[in-house]
């Protein structure tokens, strides 16, 4: 393979990655909002497919009780990652407010690629 041939196949193969990458973080965004815009009608038949289950997860009736009591609400994202420890899994960045006040710093959203489906991560 010719020097020049090498470089194109070096610059196709960045080309590749920088999309799939972008595919998962927009993925793990979108999850992010389906979330949150789902959130105030407490249906866990709309809002489980959405929650990451096993490890530390708990069920989706108390996971949507306790994020309700504290009246949290997302305002925005901020940006998301690629978790460099699990390429299955992306760091979403999220301006979230508490009863209606803005938290100073973000959150950090772990969102999981199961069975397939995004799912965030409490």
């Amino acid at each position: 393979m010719t020097r020049k041939r090498a470089g194109v196949w070096a610059c196709w193969l960045m080309l590749a990655a920088l999309a799939c990458t972008s595919s998962k973080t927009g993925a793990a965004e979108e999850t992010v909002r389906r979330f949150f815009a789902a959130l105030p009608s407490e249906d866990c038949a709309v809002l489980e497919p959405l929650l990451a289950t096993g490890g530390s997860a708990r069920p989706c009736e108390e996971t949507v009780r306790e994020l309700r009591e504290h009246g949290l609400s997302l305002l925005g994202i901020i940006g998301s990652t690629v978790d460099g420890r699990d390429s299955e899994a992306v760091i979403v960045r999220a301006r979230v407010a508490r009863d209606g006040e803005e938290r100073k710093e973000p959150w950090l959203l772990r969102v999981e690629r199961q069975a397939g489906t995004w799912r965030v991560r409490f």
